[in-house]
C-alpha cells in the first residue's frame, strides 16, 4: 500500500493523471485513503474523464475533512465538486446543495482565504443567472482581489475571465475581450491548473463562438491543442466545449478532426446530458452533409430533433443538396419566421440567401441579406461581414450583374481568406467561376472553379465536387463519350506525351486534379492505358 501510494502521489506531482488514478486506485483498495489523497485521486480521475470516480473520490474527501473538523479544506472540496457539475443543467439541484455546504462552512471564518473567492465566483454566477449583471461583475472583481493578494493562480484566471463575461453581458465587447486573452495568457503559459484550465478555455471558446469571434477562437484553440500535446493521458475537454471545437475545426478544414469531436460530443453527452445532446447531433450531421453523406446527415438532424433542437438551417440545406427545392424553400422560411436568438439567426439567414436564389425570389433573398448585414455591422464579425458580401455577391449574380458580383465577392474571398475558411473560400471562387463566365472569361472562369474544386476534393465535399463537375469547362465540339471541355484538354495534353506535372502546370491545375480528369477519361471512354489514350485522340482528331 505504501509503495502505491507514493508511486500515485509522485505520478500526480509529475502530472501523469492515468499513473496516478491507477496507483492511488491500489492504494485506496488496500488501505483507504485520507483526505488529501482522495482529493488527489478525485482530480486525476477528472482529468483522464473518470467523472463518476472523481465524484466519488471528491465525496469522501469532502466528508474526511468535516470529520477532522477542517472546515475549510472540506468547503474546498465541496466547491471542486461543484465547479465538475456546473454545465451539467440537468443536476443543478445537486449543485445548489454543494454551494450551500460551501458557504454554510465558510459562514464562521472572517480570514481572507481562497476558498471564499471560489464562492465569490461562484456567487457572482448566480446574480449572473438572476440578471444581477452588475453586482455579478463586482462579486468576480472582489474574487480576483483575494487572488492576487493569495497570489493564487487558478482563482486569479476564473475570477478575471469571469470578470470578462460580465464585461461582454454589459456590451463592452472589446474591454471583455482583452480579459479573455489576458487570462488565456497564463493558462496555455502552464500557470494554472489542468482543471482550471479547461473550465476557462471552455467558456472562452464558447463566448467566441457566440460572437462570431472565430480568429480568436482559432488561435487558442491552436495553442491549446499544443498545451494538450503535452497531457496526453488527459480529457480536458467536455460536452457542448467539444461541440464547439468540432464546428471550428469544420471551419478552418479539419473536418476529419471535426468529426471526431463531434462524435465525442454525441456519446458523452448523451450519457451524461442527454438534454444538452442535440447541438452535438446537429453538428455531426452538419459535417455528413457538407461530405455527401446524406443518410447519417438525416438520421443527425432526426436525433438533435428528438433531443429538442430544430434541425434547421442543416436541414434544409441537405434538402437542397438533394434536389428538394420546395422543402428547402418551405424549411428555411419557418426557421426564418421562428429563430430569434442573434448567433442562430445569422447562420439561418446566411443558409436563407442560398435556399431562396435557388426558388428564384430575389426578394426574399436581399431581405435576408439585408437583415445579415446589419446584424454583421452589430457585431463587426469579420466573418459575419464575409457571409454578407459573399450573399450580395450571389444575389448580383442571380441578378444578372455579373461585374458587380466578382467585386463582392473578391470582398469575401479576401475576408473568408483571413478567418480563415477554405470551405466558403472554395464557395466564393464557384460563384467568381460563374460570374467570369457571365462575362465572357472563359479562362477566367475555368482557373477560379478549377481552384474551387481542388479545395472540395481536399476537404471531402462530395456533392460540392459534383455540382461543380459540369462546370469545370464549356463543352467543345468534342468526341463520343460525354468528355467535358477541360477533360479534352487533359487527353490531348497526355496524347502530346505530356507528364501529371507537366499538365498541370500547362492548365494551372493541380496535379491531383489531373489524375481526376485521367481517371474520369478512362472510365468515359473505356480505356486502360495513355497509349489508349493517345491513340484515341489521334483517331478523333483531337490534336
Amino acid at each position: 500500500m505504501d509503495d502505491a501510494l507514493q508511486r500515485g502521489r509522485a505520478a500526480y506531482e509529475r502530472q501523469a493523471w492515468a499513473d496516478a488514478f491507477a496507483a492511488l486506485s491500489d492504494a485506496d483498495r488496500a488501505s483507504p485513503l485520507d483526505a488529501e489523497d482522495l482529493d488527489r485521486l478525485a482530480a486525476a480521475a477528472a482529468l483522464i474523464g473518470l467523472d463518476d470516480a472523481s465524484a466519488a473520490a471528491r465525496t469522501r474527501a469532502f466528508q474526511r475533512f468535516l470529520d477532522r473538523g477542517d472546515s475549510r479544506r472540506a468547503a474546498a472540496s465541496a466547491i471542486w465538486r461543484l465547479l465538475s457539475l456546473a454545465d451539467q443543467k440537468h443536476r443543478q439541484a445537486e449543485a445548489a446543495g454543494w454551494l450551500a455546504r460551501a458557504e454554510r462552512l465558510l459562514a464562521s471564518d472572517a480570514e481572507d482565504c481562497v476558498e471564499r473567492g471560489f464562492l465569490l465566483c461562484l456567487g457572482g454566477h448566480r446574480k449572473a443567472s438572476e440578471g444581477d449583471i452588475p453586482g455579478a461583475r463586482a462579486a468576480f472583481v472582489e474574487a480576483a482581489a483575494i487572488g492576487d493578494r493569495l497570489r493564487h493562480a487558478d482563482l486569479i484566471a476564473l475570477a478575471r475571465h469571469a470578470e470578462g463575461r460580465a464585461m461582454l453581458w454589459q456590451q463592452q465587447t472589446a474591454a471583455g475581450l482583452a480579459r479573455f486573452d489576458e487570462v488565456m495568457v497564463a493558462v496555455t503559459a502552464g500557470e494554472v491548473g489542468p482543471i482550471v484550465t479547461g473550465i476557462v478555455y471552455c467558456s472562452v471558446l464558447s463566448a467566441c463562438h457566440d460572437l462570431f469571434d472565430l480568429r480568436r477562437a482559432h488561435e487558442w484553440t491552436d495553442a491549446m491543442t499544443s498545451w494538450c500535446t503535452a497531457h496526453p493521458d488527459m480529457v480536458p475537454f467536455r460536452g457542448q466545449c467539444l461541440v464547439r471545437r468540432s464546428e471550428l475545426l469544420q471551419l478552418h478544414g479539419a473536418w476529419d478532426d471535426a468529426v471526431a469531436e463531434a462524435r465525442r460530443a454525441c456519446e458523452r453527452l448523451a450519457s451524461s446530458d442527454p438534454t444538452e445532446s442535440a447541438a452535438a447531433f446537429y453538428q455531426h450531421a452538419e459535417i455528413c452533409r457538407v461530405r455527401g453523406d446524406f443518410e447519417a446527415a438525416e438520421e443527425g438532424y432526426r436525433q438533435a430533433s428528438r433531443a429538442g433542437r430544430r434541425p434547421q438551417p442543416g436541414l434544409a440545406l441537405l434538402r437542397l443538396a438533394q434536389g428538394d427545392a420546395a422543402a428547402a424553400d418551405a424549411a428555411i422560411r419557418s426557421a426564418l419566421h421562428e429563430t430569434k436568438g442573434q448567433r442562430a439567426r445569422a447562420l439561418v439567414l446566411h443558409a436563407a440567401v442560398d435556399i431562396l436564389l435557388a426558388s428564384a425570389d430575389l426578394a426574399a433573398a436581399r431581405a435576408a441579406a439585408g437583415e445579415l448585414a446589419e446584424l454583421a455591422e452589430r457585431l463587426g464579425a469579420p466573418a459575419l461581414r464575409a457571409a454578407v458580401a459573399q450573399a450580395a455577391g450571389a444575389i448580383a449574380l442571380a441578378a444578372g450583374e455579373p461585374r458587380d458580383a466578382v467585386g463582392l465577392l473578391r470582398e469575401a474571398w479576401e475576408l473568408w481568406q483571413d478567418v480563415p475558411a477554405p470551405y466558403e473560400v472554395a464557395r466564393v471562387r464557384a460563384l467568381m467561376g460563374s460570374a467570369y463566365a457571365a462575362l465572357g472569361d472563359d479562362e477566367g472562369a475555368r482557373m477560379e472553379i478549377d481552384a474551387a474544386v481542388e479545395v472540395f476534393e481536399h476537404l471531402g465535399a462530395r456533392p460540392d465536387v459534383e455540382r461543380l463537375s459540369t462546370l469545370q469547362a464549356p463543352e467543345i465540339a468534342a468526341p463520343s463519350g460525354g468528355l467535358t471541355g477541360r477533360e479534352v484538354e487533359v487527353l490531348r495534353q497526355i496524347a502530346a506525351g505530356k507528364t501529371n506535372r507537366a499538365i498541370a502546370a500547362q492548365l494551372s491545375i493541380s496535379e491531383k486534379t489531373v489524375a481526376r480528369h485521367i481517371s474520369n477519361i478512362f472510365t468515359k471512354l473505356d480505356l486502360s492505358s495513355r497509349s489508349a489514350a493517345t491513340a484515341y485522340a489521334y483517331e478523333h482528331k483531337l490534336l
